[in-house]
This record gives C-alpha cells, structure tokens and sequence, in this order.
C-alpha cells in the first residue's frame, strides 16, 4: 500500500512539474511558423535545384545534403565575399 501511495505522489509530483514548465515555456517562446515554412519552401527549391544538377545518383545523394545545409553555406559565403 505504502508503494502505491509513494508511486502515486511522485507522479502526481511530475504532472504539476509538467505543468509549470509547459506554462512557463509559453509565455518565454514565441511562434517560428513562419521562418519554418520559409526554410521548408527553401529546402524544397534548393533539393530541387540540385537534383536537376545531379549527373548520376550519388551526385543526387549529395544535392539533397546540399539542400539540407544550404543557409550555412550561403552564410559562409557571404562572410567570405563581405572579408569578415
């Protein structure tokens, strides 16, 4: 009886954690859906783009890790350009 009672407590203890984490997550976070759909409509383009580049199916393998990391490389490319 005592291990119910103890097994009891404790998760009665985690739900009320949960729950004030969830509520503080929510008013310190905001809303990224839309710089999520820009990157989504982004990454589509580009594995697009480099597929159609692609000459065989490795080339293609590559284009779709290029897709996935394209910000980074335009990033880096533009530091690179600017002498930063």
């Amino acid at each position: 009886m005592l291990k119910t009672y103890i097994v009891l407590f404790s998760f009665e203890q985690l739900v009320n954690t949960f729950d004030e984490n969830r509520s503080t997550m929510k008013k310190y976070s905001s809303d990224s859906g839309t710089s999520g759909a820009v990157y989504g409509l982004g990454l589509i383009g580009a594995a697009i783009y480099f597929i159609s580049k692609a000459t065989g199916f490795w080339m293609g393998a590559l284009g779709l890790l290029k897709a996935l990391v394209w910000p980074a490389i335009l990033v880096y490319e533009v530091l690179a350009k600017i002498g930063a």
